[in-house]
C-alpha cells in the first residue's frame, strides 16, 4: 500500500512539469504549434529530410480525428476522441513495431496519409517539395 501510494506521487510529481510546458495538454485544449517540422527520431539509420507542416492551416479546415489517432490495448487503431492526449507518431510508426509495411515507419505513415489525402483533394500538393524544403 506504501509502495503505491509513493508511486502514485511521484507519477503525479512527475507530470507536472510535462503539463505546465504544454499549456493546457492535459485538458484537450492545447492545439499544437501552428506550424510543426516532422522529422524521425527513432529510425535514425536512414535520416530523411525533415518535412515541414502548416498544422494551423490543416486545423482550419480538418478535424483532429482526420489524422490523429490513439490505439487499443491489442494495437489497433483507435479512432480520436476529443481531448485524447496525442501520442509522437514514431511512438507506434517506427520500424521495431511490426506494422505493414506502409506504415511501418514514421514516414512511410506520414506519406499514406498525407499523400493520400492530397492526391483526393489538391493534386498539386503531392510534390516532394511542398513539405521537403530545399
Amino acid at each position: 500500500m506504501k509502495k503505491t501510494l509513493i508511486c502514485g506521487v511521484f507519477m503525479v510529481i512527475c507530470s507536472i512539469p510535462y503539463s505546465i510546458s504544454t499549456g493546457n495538454a492535459a485538458t484537450g485544449t492545447d492545439k499544437g504549434a501552428p506550424d510543426l517540422v516532422l522529422k524521425s527520431t527513432i529510425d535514425k539509420a536512414k535520416p530523411e529530410k525533415p518535412a515541414y507542416f502548416p498544422h494551423a492551416a490543416h486545423q482550419a479546415r480538418l478535424e483532429c480525428k482526420n489524422c490523429h489517432h490513439g490505439k487499443t490495448a491489442e494495437g489497433k487503431r483507435l479512432s480520436y476522441t476529443e481531448g485524447q492526449k496525442i501520442e509522437k507518431c514514431e511512438s507506434c510508426h517506427n520500424s521495431k513495431a511490426g506494422m505493414h509495411e506502409k506504415l511501418a515507419s514514421f514516414k512511410n505513415a506520414a506519406h499514406t496519409l498525407c499523400q493520400g489525402c492530397h492526391r483526393k483533394n489538391n493534386p498539386d500538393l503531392v510534390k516532394c517539395v511542398v513539405c521537403h524544403k530545399k
